[in-house]
């Protein structure tokens, strides 16, 4: 019986954790083998979509502050919005790829 798991075994959270998750009919997380490299990309294309928004949002507040009327404050507002959500897309695009190994 060496090498076999016993039934008396303590199991982790984790495993637990997947045990519910399949009793719910939810499939188990995949086990993604990243290489150190396409971790270390991944990291870095994060770094630079939270870098585009930083940017985004300094420039966002600068006009803000220069903008009186509402209407012209609304549609910055909107423009703030689209770009952020469109700089936010292409970052997770960018890391899905990585991950595909594109």
């Amino acid at each position: 019986m060496a090498g076999s798991d016993k039934p008396d075994r303590i199991k982790s959270a984790y495993e637990l954790a997947l045990e519910r998750l399949e009793a719910q009919g939810i499939e188990r997380p995949r086990q993604e083998a990243l290489t150190d490299e396409t971790r270390h990309l991944i990291a870095e294309a994060r770094r630079v979509t939270e870098a585009r928004l930083a940017e985004l949002e300094i420039l966002h507040h600068d006009r803000m502050k220069k903008l009186e009327d509402p209407a012209q404050r609304d549609e910055q507002e909107e423009f703030f919005r689209l770009e952020k959500d469109r700089i936010l897309r292409e970052g997770d695009q960018r890391v899905a790829r990585l991950r595909a190994g594109s």
